[in-house]
């Protein structure tokens, strides 16, 4: 009988025309503007595949043991529905544009797919898949009882917040993006974001709590934990409790505590600002497999190669609406929100991490079916429903499953 799985093996770039490969920088070799802002759409491909060289940042070391993946004998047809016509994935990634795909049905890997140049070596950046991180270290510092609650407010552990709104809120609500801390976030440039940003990833503080500096006296538009309302300096704060409450930086925590333990076969990183602090809410940096890794990770509720990495519990909190106001459709869209992390309407549990530009891992536990994706989509591209058509293709043809929408 021939084995059902083959040793996976570094897959080529499709050799057909990416989308917009031309403007992406092609003819430069796609190529680093450096810091920046705003990036240049040139340097998109190259910056969003090597972040770490534009940016200070802190390694996040692998360890000796891989979590093999091994690869199905025959990639299944995927096939999917979307506004009235049905379409594959060869033809999805020729209208988007996508870095790197990988899909996962357990340990095993049943499509990879890059473009632009890119290869499975490339540590792809996270964008806010970030914040999912982070909620992840969370749960463990909780579990080792370095956090001693998540009622406890943020100042007991950063006294530099101390009789800020942030550092009044509790982290069930830093989690949970509902401080009630007016914030503004929609990528204009001249957003509370990009101040952030500036103050972080460009430098221009002196790192750790002098990022938050700028919203020490905002108000609040509601009270803590009542709505949900995006915003990344919630993350930042998150952030800041771990680095006080673990006494070491983000890098070495998720290093020890996840990277390690989950198998991952490749170092990644962590962006860091001038004071040697961790953008927390943005700067993580991974290969497509590792995030897949850590998407299967999260499918099998925090428990790899026989060890218990994350509490189950707490994975399973993190990926549920807190309340009614929290659950899909109740958010102001048609994701709902657990604890740094996106949740998918339908009947059966799924959720999604989600970086602006395209970047998302989605996670079906029920089938353990993941699926990566990386990208250099334009800022408020709506390319998003048409990706949540083909995750739908994909649960549906590589377990077998109905669709839940």
């Amino acid at each position: 009988m021939r084995p059902a799985f083959a040793a996976i093996a570094l897959v080529p770039a499709l050799a057909r025309p990416a989308p917009d490969e031309l403007a992406l920088g092609k003819a430069e070799g796609y190529p680093i503007c450096g810091p920046s802002p705003r990036i240049e759409t040139r340097c998109l491909v190259g910056e969003l595949s090597r972040r770490d060289e534009v940016y200070p940042a802190r390694k996040v070391a692998k360890g000796e043991k891989t979590l093999e993946l091994k690869r199905a004998e025959a990639e299944p047809a995927i096939r999917f529905r979307f506004r009235g016509e049905t379409t594959g994935l060869d033809d999805y990634l020729s209208r988007h544009r996508t870095t790197g795909l990988v899909i996962l049905k357990g340990d095993t890997l049943v499509a990879e797919r890059y473009q632009y140049e890119r290869t499975p070596a490339h540590r792809m950046t996270s964008m806010s898949m970030a914040k999912t991180v982070v909620a992840m270290l969370v749960g463990i510092a909780i579990a080792e009882g370095r956090i001693g609650s998540i009622d406890d407010p943020a100042q007991k552990y950063v006294p530099a917040l101390e009789g800020s709104p942030y550092g009044e809120t509790p982290i069930r609500h830093l989690l949970t993006m509902s401080s009630g801390v007016r914030f503004t976030e929609n990528y204009s440039g001249h957003d509370d974001v990009a101040t952030l940003a500036r103050l972080s990833l460009q430098g221009e503080s002196e790192g750790g709590a002098a990022t938050l500096a700028p919203f020490r006296d905002r108000d609040r538009d509601r009270r803590a934990g009542e709505r949900f309302h995006y915003a990344s300096s919630e993350t930042q704060v998150l952030g800041l409790v771990l680095r006080a409450a673990t006494g070491v930086p983000l890098a070495d925590y998720v290093s020890e505590k996840v990277w390690k333990p989950m198998g991952a076969e490749a170092d990644a990183s962590w962006l860091v600002d001038k004071g040697g602090f961790e953008a927390a809410f943005t700067g993580f940096n991974a290969t497509v497999r590792d995030y897949a890794r850590f998407g299967l990770l999260l499918a099998n509720d925090g428990r790899q190669a026989g060890r218990q990495v994350i509490p189950a519990e707490w994975v399973r909190a993190a990926t549920a609406p807190p309340s009614g106001s929290f659950a899909p459709g109740r958010t102001g869209s048609l994701l709902g929100y657990g604890y740094q992390t996106w949740l998918l309407p339908g009947r059966s549990r799924q959720f999604v991490l989600r970086g602006v530009r395209g970047q998302a891992v989605f996670v079906d536990p029920v089938n353990k079916v993941v699926m990566v994706r990386t990208a250099v989509a334009p800022i408020g591209d709506p390319g998003f429903t048409e990706l949540l058509a083909l995750w739908d293709g994909v649960v549906s043809t590589v377990a077998g499953a109905t669709p839940t929408r």
